[in-house]
């Protein structure tokens, strides 16, 4: 998608965005009064940044799904771990919900390059080969994910592709892979500008259409350039499952929203949730969050043995549907108050005339997160009917001006906001 057509895609969504309810129109958002102190809804929900990709190769039209090795195994992968996670994804349902990439992280290649300078799948723990278990992941309708670096080494110190990119991305492809997560390692003091494009073009030339990763931890502000690129960027370092980890990277990840949009997004790192360092109230917030900021949702625990809690977060299809909204617009924080900030408003626009709203209280103990309409671009009289995402109910009687609701400790709330008529009584 061209700047051009998602900028009339933001102004028709803006200036035309209405729902018909008992025969009435009622326009999502008018005009501010020049008296009001309120900011528009255009200036709240901006993404004018978000760029011409010269990537072009149709993906991540959504925000990728899938699993990735690193955050639970590290080094400690193999064939047999990537098969039975594959299965894994299809016999509890997750593939059904999109979790669809099986990604393959550091350490599946030998040491060092062959006397032809290919790189090799380490025979000890990746006997069969790669091609092998792409085709095994293929016969189950999922989709193969491979790992290098922008380096001269991996950060396990194994082989990069720097200098090899040609070579590596034809041998990625006659592999039959899908997916390339390109890490930042040793990277020789180039700047990324420079290095990531070359496996860009070669991924191109290979005619296979592979979903590009870049993993350049936010240190060059890849959303400035990347956008270009690749199909998402890492915005920030590493994630670890902690609460202090999570909540640093997501307001990190908040300063580029303005620059994610369909083919290409801002990427806060992969999911934690199930590895059992944060409390389910904090996994619960961290889904959402990562859901709403369209941010990749790559699964990082071990689903061959999901408890029933991590899938109720995970599987939660009414959030997942918040990630991949096709109005592609990454949500964002829009308001703050309490100590530190710590009682939180995040929202968003979706497609259908629709917004998506967190209640996100990362205080000390519960605490009741209100929400006013002008904090979200809505003019005060404007009436709208609220779902609750995490207990699957419409809420009771429409709201107008606020919203409120009692959240737990570092707990999130999630709705969806819908207009609708504001005097449906009288018609």
């Amino acid at each position: 998608m061209v700047k051009g057509s998602v900028h009339l895609l933001l102004f028709l969504y803006l200036s035309a965005i209405s729902v018909g309810i008992a025969g009435r129109v009622v326009p999502l958002h008018e005009p501010f009064d020049k008296s009001t102190s309120s900011r528009s809804f255009s200036s709240i929900f901006d993404n004018s940044k978000y760029g011409i990709l010269q990537l072009n190769n149709g993906l991540a039209r959504t925000p990728q799904m899938g699993w990735n090795s690193w955050n639970f195994f590290a080094c400690n992968i193999n064939e047999t771990v990537i098969k039975e996670t594959a299965d894994a994804l299809v016999s509890t349902g997750l593939a059904d919900l999109g979790y669809v990439y099986v990604n393959i992280d550091d350490c599946w290649s030998s040491l060092e390059r062959d006397s032809k300078g290919q790189l090799v799948p380490d025979p000890k723990t990746f006997p069969s080969g790669i091609k092998a278990l792409a085709d095994y992941v293929h016969a189950k309708g999922l989709k193969l994910g491979i790992y290098s670096d922008a380096g001269i080494f991996t950060c396990q110190v194994r082989p990069g592709s720097i200098y090899h990119e040609r070579d590596d991305a034809e041998l990625f492809a006659s592999w039959g892979v899908d997916y390339l997560k390109y890490d930042n390692c040793y990277n020789l003091g180039i700047k990324p500008e420079e290095r990531y494009p070359p496996m860009r073009n070669a991924l191109n030339a290979t005619g296979r259409t592979i979903f590009y990763s870049l993993c350049e931890w936010g240190v060059d502000d890849p959303a400035l350039w990347a956008g270009k690129v690749g199909n998402s960027w890492r915005t920030t370092d590493d994630i670890n499952d902690s609460w202090a980890s999570m909540t640093t990277i997501a307001d990190l990840n908040d300063e580029w929203a303005a620059y994610a949009g369909p083919g290409g997004w801002n990427d806060p790192d992969m999911l934690e949730v199930g590895n059992g360092g944060m409390t389910l109230e904090e996994y619960r917030a961290h889904f959402s969050i990562w859901a709403l900021m369209k941010a990749p949702l790559l699964v990082g625990c071990d689903v061959r043995n999901i408890t029933a809690e991590t899938f109720e977060i995970i599987g939660n299809k009414e959030v997942i549907d918040i990630n991949q909204d096709s109005l592609g617009i990454q949500g964002r924080k829009v308001h703050v108050s309490g100590k530190d900030g710590c009682r939180q408003v995040w929202a968003g626009p979706l497609s259908g005339h629709r917004l998506v709203v967190a209640l996100w209280n990362r205080c000390s103990k519960a605490a009741t997160i209100t929400v006013g309409w002008e904090v979200l671009g809505l003019e005060s009289s404007m009436s709208v009917s609220i779902r609750d995402l995490w207990k699957h109910v419409d809420l009771s009687g429409d709201a107008v001006a606020s919203f409120g609701s009692l959240v737990a400790s570092h707990d999130c709330g999630m709705y969806i906001f819908t207009p609708v008529s504001a005097s449906r009584s009288a018609v």
